[in-house]
């Protein structure tokens, strides 16, 4: 399987220490808003919102922080009514984009999207007309820098624990790709064996990748990319492009 093109990820690993952590957040408490609202505020009993803690823990977001979005989300604090969001939509080149957000007024999301896709010759796509083209697959990231483990031996204990697929990224990053209903069983069993998670996510994964050469529409690929991480009822960018 082909590694998956996730934006987001461009912009975590170069690590949140910049004037966007303010932004970042209120992403994430959105994010937590909603999955306390959705499966309650016990993360213990709701792993969707066990995930965005441990993204924000990640960035060091304030436990205060936290906790008062988890309080909004089930009603212990008053707070806007926040809904996700899901778009399909084809960008310059052809590619195919998912995007997943947050806001409290779809009509105004919808409206900033499509104008930002246009802007840069995308648009919006029919629902099922993009989605076909991806897979939902549960994604662990392990830096082997943080691990007392060689290649080989990470990999073995990736394999062991049940993973579907593994890529490394570079030198140190290593992907483990995982069936949805088996991300927690892995990350425990991968615990177990004293290995150091650095991330886990559910994510769109790309079936097939396109490779866009011209550099005008690569600027224009990356200028939307761009404007649509920066909006801010925007989470997630996922696409079929080739890295």
């Amino acid at each position: 399987m082909s590694g998956h093109s996730k934006w987001s990820q461009i912009k975590h690993k170069k690590g949140i220490t910049d004037v966007k952590k303010g932004k970042v957040f209120s992403k994430l408490a959105r994010m937590i808003s909603v999955a306390a609202r959705e499966g309650g505020g016990d993360p213990n009993a709701n792993y969707k919102l066990r995930m965005i803690i441990d993204k924000a823990k990640m960035v060091n977001m304030p436990s205060d922080n936290v906790d008062r979005a988890i309080k909004k989300g089930t009603g212990a604090l008053e707070g806007v009514k926040m809904e996700e969001v899901t778009y399909e939509a084809y960008g310059p080149g052809g590619i195919a984009l998912i995007v997943e957000g947050i806001t409290d007024n779809k009509n105004r999301t919808v409206s900033e999207i499509k104008h930002l896709l246009s802007s840069q010759g995308g648009k919006f796509a029919k629902t099922g007309s993009v989605s076909f083209l991806f897979q939902k697959k549960g994604i662990i990231i392990v830096n082997k820098e943080e691990n007392k483990f060689n290649k080989e031996n990470l990999e073995l204990a990736a394999i062991d624990a049940g993973a579907e697929d593994l890529r490394w990224q570079d030198e140190n990053i290593l992907e483990i790709n995982t069936k949805p209903e088996y991300l927690e069983k892995i990350k425990t069993l991968l615990k177990q064996a004293n290995i150091t998670i650095e991330s886990s996510s559910l994510d769109w994964v790309p079936m097939t990748e396109i490779i866009v050469e011209e550099e005008k529409t690569r600027g224009k690929i990356e200028r939307l990319m761009e404007a649509l991480d920066e909006h801010d009822d925007v989470n997630e960018i996922y696409s079929n492009l080739k890295d």
